[in-house]
């Protein structure tokens, strides 16, 4: 096994600290840092949102405590006092891992002070004078350093070449005299993991030929059964106040009501319905007594923000957050026209103006009556969200380091959904073929805990429905 010697830039760490751990592959490779990725990371750690997190759970992998007394790679060693540079291993401690880190700091470089990405030219110098492989998801920086004919690399974990291949539909052909629990017998459907999303069409015969009857039934995979779903019935029972009108958005529904489901990634462009299902399933649950409220969280990331920096925004906590939770409220807001347009008694219950952004009476009431609760990612660290129906929005804006802290937040009784689209990246470090929604969808695909779909059809304008073919 050949060593690779990687200098890591600041996009990797907050893309997941625990890549560090993955580089390392039990001392095969060296791994280098530099005084450019320590003050970048100094100046992200008291920002409250999950750049912040990431940044501060970085340094409380290193302390003072973690100095070694000396760099063993007599070549570094050589290199660095040829540039009068300093270098010190460092420990990164994580569980039972102890990585060291050769940390580099050069008092004085030689590439003149200028105002575009100077840290990157830093970077750069650094990478040419070590013979260092430059490791960044930040593709700006990775395409000027191969131009200066220094390698560089990005972090292709967890990489999905052919995200829209994704599927969970399974077709069977049953015959009408067959018992549906025979399908447990197909070794096809015996292969399938749980929560398999299943289609049956039914099927008889002539003397001479085999035909399909025009009935389908809908079905999961739960345990090694077919359980079938009454997607009408169940609707009809629970009556949500906005109905799913698809077959998709009905599966979904059931998914997230289903009384063994406990995790969901479920993934879709614009216009899919993603949230608005989500929420009457929210709703659905609440009044049902198996939850006793829904959190709402939503990736801080926009696409005018390199980052998500929350505390620069206006006004209080909650108002900060009003900016980011636009799907939630159109979600609601959607939800309370449907209910006053029913009746008379919904528009009195439902008094006053709703508004996407500012919560105003309707919307406030709403909120307060299905016991929603929004929460800051960024706040995540050190609760624990027992009892509840979690909405995740924008899970393709998340790292699976912010997975792994939202996942693991989830108490007692509670449910979670993830929710994105995977090719609507805003994230400067993520794209369409590597997100935290893709991350999920493939471990759907193979893992029986959690349960995945992804919504095809969309209900857009007629000018919305234009952009999103031609452009």
């Amino acid at each position: 096994m050949i060593t690779k010697c990687y200098l890591l830039d600041t996009s990797i760490i907050l893309d997941d600290t625990q890549s560090i751990i993955f580089l390392w592959q039990d001392s095969q490779n060296q791994l280098f840092i530099s005084d450019v990725v320590i003050e970048e990371l100094d100046k992200k750690k008291d920002l409250q949102n999950e750049t912040g997190y990431f940044a501060r759970e970085f340094f409380r992998c290193i302390n003072s405590d973690s100095l070694n007394e000396s760099i063993q790679n007599a070549n570094i060693v050589s290199i660095a006092k040829n540039h009068n540079d300093f270098v010190q291993e460092i420990l990164f401690k994580f569980e039972e891992y102890s990585i060291p880190l050769t940390l580099i700091y050069r008092p004085h470089y030689k590439i003149p002070p200028q105002e575009h990405s100077y840290n990157d030219s830093k970077l750069i110098e650094i990478a040419r004078d070590y013979n260092l492989i430059l490791l960044t998801n930040d593709i700006s920086l990775k395409v000027r350093t191969q131009a200066q004919g220094i390698l560089a690399q990005s972090l292709f974990r967890d990489r999905v070449e052919n995200p829209s291949d994704i599927d969970f539909w399974h077709c069977f052909e049953v015959h009408k005299d067959s018992a549906l629990s025979d399908l447990a017998q197909d070794e096809r459907f015996s292969k399938l993991k749980q929560w398999s999303l299943i289609q049956i069409d039914e099927m008889d015969n002539t003397d001479s030929a085999l035909y399909k009857t025009g009935k389908k039934i809908f079905g999961l995979k739960v345990g090694r059964e077919f359980v079938e779903l009454n997607l009408d019935e169940i609707l009809k029972v629970n009556q949500p106040y906005i109905t799913p009108i698809n077959l998709e958005q009905k599966m979904l529904y059931a998914l997230l009501t289903h009384s063994q489901n406990n995790l969901t990634i479920a993934t879709g462009s614009t216009g899919s319905g993603k949230t608005l299902i989500a929420l009457q399933a929210g709703i659905t649950l609440v009044k049902n007594g198996v939850v006793d409220g829904i959190v709402y969280m939503r990736n801080t990331i926009t696409a005018n923000d390199k980052e998500a920096e929350l505390g620069y925004r206006k006004g209080d906590e909650s108002q900060k957050l009003g900016y980011f939770m636009y799907p939630l409220y159109s979600a609601i807001n959607f939800t309370i026209d449907k209910l006053q347009e029913s009746s008379l008694a919904k528009r009195i219950e439902y008094r006053g103006e709703v508004n996407g952004i500012q919560k105003q009476a309707a919307t406030e009431y709403f909120i307060q009556k299905h016991n929603i609760e929004i929460v800051d990612i960024a706040h995540a660290r050190g609760i624990s969200i027992g009892n509840k129906f979690v909405i995740f929005d924008e899970v393709q804006n998340a790292s699976n380091a912010t997975i792994k802290l939202i996942g693991t937040r989830i108490g007692q009784g509670s449910k979670i959904v993830f929710l994105g689209d995977w090719a609507q990246i805003d994230h400067p470090y993520l794209s369409k073929f590597r997100n935290g929604a893709l991350s999920l969808l493939s471990k759907a695909l193979k893992d029986d805990f959690i349960a995945g779909i992804q919504l095809r059809q969309t209900i857009r304008s007629e000018v919305a429905s234009w952009f999103g073919e031609n452009f």
